[in-house]
């Protein structure tokens, strides 16, 4: 988790700063440490969780066991590395031009998605990072829970949209949004995936009524 950690975010700042071709990139930074700040609290309580911690390090397509879900992670994987790649180009050509307000609402937004994340982990231990039903897995009704069914993917929403306007790019905000429609994708084939599967999990959803955000979906 830890080398995950420290490449991820290396291999973030050189396609950021590559892109712009600068490091006086001063969103990038902000962003760089915000988003190490909080990614590192949420490493330490994954860790700190063995069951928790082992279902994380198990993701990507090659880690899903129905194709499905290869296909929709293989999906969300393009737009997800376009909004990376897009705002340091949109820094080089200065396509959006955003006021520094704009980045600190992103850094913020960030704060609170990666809080809630956190949340998430430390009220459900079996929150892979793939979709599967492990042994002895229950609905977890209690927490973020009782308010979205997927609040991990609210989390996942609010830094996608957070991360476009920390770097300062409204052009970013397409792969965003792309990016959050994939996940809408995969929650979908989830549920019915749970339904079948889970114990329970249907009449959680008839509980819960909201997928991602309360009142809209």
């Amino acid at each position: 988790m830890w080398t995950s950690f420290v490449v991820g975010f290396g291999v973030i700042g050189l396609a950021l700063f590559l892109c712009a071709g600068t490091f006086d990139y001063w969103q990038a930074w902000a962003y760089l440490g915000t988003g190490m700040m909080t990614s590192g609290f949420v490493t330490l309580t994954v860790v700190k969780d063995p069951k928790l911690l082992a279902s994380r390090t198990k993701a990507g397509p090659s880690a899903e066991k129905r194709p499905i879900q290869k296909v929709i992670v293989a999906c969300a994987a393009v737009p997800g590395v376009a909004a990376y790649i897009v705002p340091g180009l949109d820094h080089r050509f200065g396509w959006s031009n955003a006021p520094a307000w704009v980045s600190i609402v992103g850094d913020a937004l960030i704060i609170v998605s990666m809080w809630f994340v956190d949340r998430v982990f430390k009220e459900n231990s079996f929150g892979a990072a793939t979709i599967q039903v492990a042994e002895d897995q229950k609905v977890i009704s209690t927490g973020p829970y009782a308010i979205v069914r997927h609040p991990m993917y609210s989390g996942a929403a609010g830094y996608l949209i957070g991360l476009a306007l920390a770097l300062g790019s409204y052009w970013a905000l397409i792969a965003s949004v792309l990016t959050i429609l994939a996940l809408v994708w995969r929650l979908l084939d989830e549920e019915a995936f749970l339904a079948r599967d889970l114990p329970g999990y249907s009449a959680y959803c008839a509980r819960v009524r909201w997928r991602l955000v309360p009142g809209v979906f």
